[in-house]
């Protein structure tokens, strides 16, 4: 397991909105991770904590209640893909789309067309 095990980072809500890995969203809210969970699935526990988080307004709130916020949305967004893969939990559009059923093409036979 990687991560700062539990110590967040002074200044966490700062660096949240300049880290540039999912690595270092872990690292900053001292959350412990799994590398090889991280690199197969980065950017599903990303956009599942943002959706987690949408909606939720941290500006404007205390550091220290914002960061417990992210902390706690990212645990859980982990979580779910360390109980299943990202085809099983579907997050992105393309993979949503991919096991919706197929409108029935209206077929039209040649011979019909004049």
């Amino acid at each position: 397991m990687c991560g700062n095990h539990g110590v967040v980072v002074p200044d966490a809500m700062a660096k949240l909105r300049k880290a540039e890995s999912a690595e270092e969203f872990f690292q900053i809210l001292g959350v412990a991770y799994d590398p090889q969970v991280v690199n197969v699935a980065r950017l599903h526990i990303l956009k599942r904590m943002g959706e987690y988080l949408s909606g939720d307004e941290l500006d404007g709130i205390p550091d220290m209640i914002a960061v417990a916020r992210c902390k706690s949305v990212l645990e859980r967004a982990y979580e779910e893909f360390v109980a299943s893969s990202p085809l099983e939990k579907r997050v992105f559009k393309v993979l949503k789309e991919a096991v919706e059923p197929k409108a029935p093409k209206n077929f039209v036979p040649l011979d019909d067309l004049k």
